[in-house]
């Protein structure tokens, strides 16, 4: 839907349920202001954060908060690992170009040597740790997880070298209780677990996003409580199915979005067989 029509249908800044919103049109809630707080503490120390929760509980919005957060505090250096099931030569080669750090595929030692001395020369200048961002951490392998967990530490696991925040579903708990893991599980310093959202979190969420786009009067207090109702709890459900009320009310150029629009976009009357209106003669 373009940003245009939008605009002039309803006067909104930007869609106010697409996966891409501004950082501006998040709701950092009660938890996730304390957890971004406690990471922002974190890299004057370092060491590792956890950000844990089933699909659409909102995970990947927390890291987005917390790496919008991060990147206000002066000399925090934030990188993203984007590909996190690469195994150890090419999670070397990613950290490299993170950390602007030239090293050779070959030499594996070089490459740990090299990256060490980039994070002790930023803590030297600035007293802060470095952070690395890892969404959908539990694609990542054992080994690469120890290899991250050895490679962020010194003088014999006293000091850490960065601050790293994993984000992922269910299944990274799960991966960090593998025997090998264990240590690095145990280093974890601060966590924030994802839960299925109340009703009043769900519409706090809708109304907070409305809003922020500038339409708060967008949907019908009905509408809202309708989506709600059907969103079991999940916050990229309800997203969604807003997303697609708000496209079928822009191809009808609807003034406001209703339950009639939600009834028909998600429960249509079905139209009665010839054979059983026949029955009913």
């Amino acid at each position: 839907m373009t940003h245009k029509k939008m605009l002039s249908l309803w006067g909104l800044k930007w869609n106010p349920f697409s996966p891409g919103l501004p950082v501006d049109g998040l709701l950092a809630t009660g938890k996730i202001d304390a957890f971004a707080w406690r990471v922002e503490q974190l890299v004057q120390e370092g060491g590792f954060a956890m950000i844990t929760g089933e699909p659409g509980t909102g995970k990947s919005v927390a890291l987005r908060i917390v790496a919008q957060r991060l990147s206000t505090l002066r000399d925090v250096m934030v990188g993203v690992l984007e590909r996190p099931q690469s195994k150890t030569a090419d999670f070397y080669r990613e950290l490299g170009d993170i950390f602007s750090v030239k090293l050779s595929p070959s030499n594996r030692w070089g490459g740990f040597r090299a990256l060490r001395e980039r994070w002790k020369s930023h803590v030297a200048t600035s007293r802060i740790k470095p952070v690395l961002l890892v969404d959908e951490a539990q694609e990542m392998k054992p080994d690469v997880l120890s290899e991250l967990r050895i490679l962020s530490s010194a003088e014999f696991d006293a000091t850490s070298l960065l601050t790293v925040v994993l984000a992922g579903d269910g299944r990274l708990p799960d991966l960090l209780r593998q025997e090998e893991l264990v240590p690095l599980g145990t280093r974890i310093r601060t966590r924030l677990v994802m839960e299925p959202a109340t009703r009043d979190e769900l519409r706090e969420l809708l109304t907070h996003a409305l809003a922020k786009a500038g339409g708060p009067s967008l949907m019908t207090a009905e509408l809202i409580d309708t989506l709600v109702e059907h969103s079991a709890g999940n916050y990229r459900l309800l997203m969604t199915m807003s997303g697609e009320l708000l496209a079928q009310g822009m191809n009808r150029e609807a003034r406001q979005l209703d339950e009639k629009l939600y009834l028909e976009l998600y429960h249509p009357t079905r139209p009665q067989s010839a054979a059983r209106r026949k029955a009913r003669v």
